[in-house]
């Protein structure tokens, strides 16, 4: 007596659209990664434009009122930042920044962790100084590489580390309260920070990407 087959066994044979999308899936796949491949750069620096321009966007949001738009933009960015006011930038007020003594006074009172601000004083960026800082100059350096991509190597461990050290020195001073840090130190850190990690990683992406868009594409056909 032989082994039972799968149509003797009663199992029902796989649908052929399954079959024809698994071909074509395997035909598609490739030619997705492949202008992935292409393209990463473009996609990298749209989604680093993005991250950098929309906590400048809620203040505008709210100086015209629009503030549910402008408090969804506050959560979504809550998570990556403290979103302390005395160490974030004011826009459509008298002044970029403000103390904390000077939230103070000029609030009467008290100052929340997350203040937004109002019409008198301006509102406040989604994001503080340094984070603002360090996301602004990850996109400007995404955009200067497109016309060194083919040219920048890979920034070295080394100055790689040098170059996050005024972030790592300044954050932990701050949080260890040695000192105040101060908006120069806040924005040149974080510029710095944003520098040297679009240095270490676009270079070396590039590369990989570069590998897989010369690689031989595989044929479909068994």
């Amino acid at each position: 007596m032989g082994l039972p087959t799968p149509s003797s066994s009663g199992a029902p044979p796989a649908p052929r659209s399954l079959a024809r999308f698994a071909a074509r899936l395997a035909v598609l796949l490739p030619s997705l990664v492949r202008s992935i491949a292409r393209h990463w750069l473009a996609l990298a620096n749209l989604l680093l434009g993005l991250q950098a321009t929309l906590p400048f966007l809620a203040p505008y949001l709210m100086h015209t009122g629009h503030t549910r738009s402008a408090t969804w933009l506050y959560k979504i960015y809550a998570p990556l930042c403290h979103q302390l006011p005395e160490r974030s930038f004011f826009l459509f007020g008298p002044q970029w920044t403000y103390t904390l003594p000077e939230l103070m006074q000029l609030t009467g009172g008290d100052v929340p962790l997350r203040y937004i601000g109002d019409a008198a004083l301006g509102f406040k960026t989604t994001v503080c100084q340094r984070d603002s800082a360090t996301y602004l100059a990850m996109w400007l350096a995404g955009l200067v590489f497109i016309f060194l991509r083919r040219r920048l190597r890979p920034l070295p461990l080394k100055v790689f580390a040098l170059l996050c050290l005024p972030i790592a020195v300044d954050g932990f001073g701050q949080l260890l309260a040695l000192w105040d840090s101060s908006p120069f130190t806040r924005i040149t850190s974080g510029a710095l920070f944003g520098l040297a990690c679009v240095w270490l990683a676009f270079p070396a992406i590039e590369s990989g990407m570069r590998d897989l868009q010369e690689s031989p594409q595989p044929d479909p056909t068994p």
